[in-house]
């Protein structure tokens, strides 16, 4: 294998991350990634599966199409010249990332000390403590009853007010508790958000306290709620609209180089969207028109897959389905064939080595940052609960591949038996019978606010996704 890092590649590398980082910092929630995925695929010539299905217009080989679901998951197909029914080349990644979110009913005032917070629930796997002491941003949708949308975006721009979760200070802080984790508990994720009282504002636009306390319900103590009030309604928000409401507590900031020699990626949500964009720009580029190619970008990932945007939801079947009548291929065996002869990798990332905390891996089954693409053969945890068990004959074809195109690549697993584990879509798709593996970019500070990737390996994965969509038989 080459060595990733020469003065060659340096520079095509680099290029290629700068558009990576817009990318995630751009998008920062599920919605937020379809809307530019949708965008971005416009651009490519996809067309709105929809509109064709509701004028009945043929599909043929060369077309390209994308089918939404709920604004949160988004499938893209490029029509292949073989038969649906001999399957498709699908990358499969997802696009939600461990977070906070907004309970239906998050705005109180602390009466002790008149600071007004939202309330939270954690979204995926998180250590609680990591989400204090540093700047949050709010994005979202408040969806309201005469059916208009607000969407919100608070705390990116360097006009914007930020955000913060608070921590004890080490003076106070003698807890016996032992682990930080257990020190802040998840019901304690409450965010500060205000602190002046309606009538500290001399130029409060509406000077008539009681009047305003009356419309909101508020007594006369919660001040400080009421002017909290006052300012969401500046943004077409009422407290009611919480209810129909999807705001997510987020990093604030962009995504940066690290390290003094920029090697590596510092930015939120990498998990998984990393591989998300990798996926999507291998699609775009990708010249194969031998079989249907698939890219997956699904939502609930990090709680488990279930729900209507879920890969666990019948919407990627359906949609198989519906291009299999466009194609004329309408025998009820058609689209089970076309799910079962596919060859899928499952886009997402694993865990890297990390030097701090080398007691957790084993060095021999691990990844490195910078040494290329990883892939797991299966995930799960303990003995391999939940986890997709890849065909060694399936492998042995990723290998030839990958060797074929000079492309860097790790067979790894996800730290020591019986302390790792995690889990990926792959074992929903394999229900359909067909070829599917794990692989995808090795991180560090997985799940944390702010984690790390290689630069090499993004662009690596890149590479590896767009050979693949030209894998033959």
């Amino acid at each position: 294998m080459k060595k990733l890092w020469n003065n060659k590649n340096n520079k095509e590398i680099f290029d290629f991350c700068e558009d990576y980082k817009d990318f995630i910092s751009q998008n920062k929630t599920e919605r937020e990634c379809v809307i530019s995925i949708r965008e971005m695929a416009k651009k490519e010539g996809y067309k709105d599966l929809k509109d064709l299905i509701t004028s009945s217009t043929p599909l043929k080989a060369g077309d390209k199409v994308y089918a939404t679901n709920l604004d949160k998951c988004i499938f893209l197909f490029k029509i292949g010249s073989r038969p649906l029914s001999d399957g498709m080349r699908i990358l499969g990644a997802h696009i939600d990332s461990p977070r906070l979110d907004l309970k239906p009913n998050p705005l109180y005032e602390d009466e002790a000390s008149n600071i007004v917070l939202f309330d939270t629930h954690y979204y995926g796997g998180i250590k609680h403590y990591q989400w204090t002491a540093l700047p949050l941003a709010i994005h979202g949708i408040v969806c309201k009853k005469d059916g208009s949308t607000v969407n919100i975006s608070i705390g990116e721009k360097d006009q914007d007010p930020v955000f913060c979760i608070t921590d004890l200070l080490p003076h106070l802080d003698r807890s016996p508790v032992k682990t930080a984790e257990n020190k802040i508990v998840g019901e304690n994720l409450n965010v500060i958000i205000g602190g002046i009282p309606l009538n500290g504002i001399e130029s409060h636009p509406n000077p008539e306290i009681d009047k305003v306390l009356k419309d909101y319900s508020i007594e006369k103590k919660e001040l400080v709620k009421s002017n909290i009030l006052n300012i969401l309604k500046s943004y077409n928000i009422d407290t009611e609209d919480f209810i129909s409401a999807e705001i997510e507590v987020v990093p604030a900031g962009k995504a940066r180089d690290m390290g003094l020699d920029r090697c590596f990626v510092l930015g939120y949500g990498q998990d998984d969207r990393i591989c998300a964009y990798t996926s999507l720009k291998a699609l775009f580029d990708s010249d194969s028109t031998d079989f249907t190619l698939a890219g997956m970008f699904v939502d609930k990932e990090e709680v488990g897959s279930q729900g209507a945007s879920g890969m666990q939801s019948l919407f990627f079947e359906d949609m198989v389905a519906e291009i299999s009548a466009l194609l004329g291929e309408t025998s009820p065996l058609a689209v089970r064939r076309a799910l079962r002869n596919s060859y899928m990798l499952s886009s997402d990332v694993t865990a890297g080595f990390d030097p701090n905390y080398a007691d957790a891996f084993d060095l021999n089954n691990d990844a490195f940052l910078g040494k290329g693409i990883s892939f797991n053969k299966y995930t799960g945890s303990r003995g391999k609960s939940g986890a997709n068990d890849a065909s060694p004959e399936f492998i042995a074809k990723i290998r030839e591949l990958l060797d074929k195109n000079d492309i860097n690549y790790q067979l790894t697993e996800m730290g020591k038996i019986d302390q790792g584990g995690g889990g990926t879509i792959a074992y929903i798709t394999a229900n359909y019978g067909m070829n599917v593996i794990d692989c995808g970019c090795p991180l560090l500070n997985m799940h944390a606010p702010w984690e790390i990737s290689s630069k090499a390996d993004i662009f690596e994965a890149y590479k590896c996704y767009k050979a693949f969509l030209n894998l033959k038989n």
